[in-house]
């Protein structure tokens, strides 16, 4: 099974060094945006693909970034709005559950740790939703998505090495 998966690599790298250096990074960029990819797969996906590890976890963080942050200040919007002069409505049971996870751990705890469970836009939004203040969940995302984001690039790349590739130059 390994010399299909080194061949599948050696064939994916062919392509993607074929790409301009533009269309590289928007590509690791754009996928990390994704939802449930972030900036954790991106990085892994980028490298894997062979882009430089610098570049593959500098895109997929920053299409992470850009991603949750659409998503906080639409949540941020929403709440202000829908709680002006209401009462809460009471939780679903998979809200309650995030709720308490939230108030257990806080936004450092659940922004550090939620992505093992759901996706950073998802945490994110849901403690924004949940009252956190906006520019702590953004600031602890931020962290999180750059510490996630860093160590699966290096897991790709020392992953490749065991491998027998060489992992594309960084610059």
């Amino acid at each position: 099974m390994l010399p299909n998966i080194q061949e599948f690599l050696a064939t994916l790298q062919d392509f993607t060094s074929s790409l301009p250096d533009v269309l590289q990074w928007l590509g690791v960029f754009l996928i990390a945006a994704i939802p449930f990819v972030e900036s954790y797969f991106g990085s892994a996906i980028g490298v894997l693909a062979g882009v430089p590890p610098v570049i593959a976890v500098a895109a997929a963080v920053i299409g992470n970034l850009l991603s949750m942050l659409i998503f906080v200040l639409t949540a941020h919007g929403v709440r202000t709005r829908a709680t002006q002069g209401r009462e809460a409505k009471p939780l679903t049971p998979r809200r309650a559950k995030l709720k308490e996870r939230f108030d257990r751990y806080g936004v450092p705890g659940v922004s550090l740790l939620g992505q093992l469970f759901l996706p950073s836009q998802i945490t994110s939004a849901a403690m924004v939703s949940f009252g956190a203040s906006k520019n702590q969940v953004i600031f602890w995302q931020v962290i999180s998505i750059i510490l996630w984001g860093v160590l699966f690039g290096v897991l790709a790349t020392l992953g490749i090495s065991a491998l027998g590739f060489e992992a594309a130059p960084q610059g």
